[in-house]
């Protein structure tokens, strides 16, 4: 009886175990694609083309949103990015520019 008592135990331990590293992963995957996002946002940025930036500020909002954890810092970069956004928009290179690159250094600090 014991036998099957730690045997069962264990299997929970390790099914408990295997679903944190998944959600882990996941998480880290969603601030990977986002920080992608965001690269690839200020690259057309520099080219000025703005539509193509905005198109991966959109695409780093949406990933952004899987990101758990950390809520405040989270919130601050989503911040970051949609003040990127609407600088963008406006044409301006430069506020932009250092906006995305604020919500870059937030999402690495994750």
């Amino acid at each position: 009886m014991n036998f099957i008592k730690k045997t069962t135990l264990t299997f929970f331990m390790l099914i408990s175990m295997a679903a944190s590293s998944l959600a882990f992963a996941e998480a880290s995957a969603s601030v990977n694609e986002t920080i992608g996002h965001i690269e690839k946002a200020l690259a057309k940025i520099e080219k000025s083309d703005f539509a193509g930036a905005y198109l991966h500020i959109k695409a780093a909002r949406a990933s952004s949103k899987q990101i758990e954890g950390n809520e405040d810092i989270v919130k601050k970069a989503n911040n970051k990015v949609i003040q990127g956004q609407i600088q963008s928009k406006k044409g301006k290179v430069e506020t932009s520019t250092a906006a995305l690159n604020e919500s870059l250094e937030l999402y690495r600090s994750l």
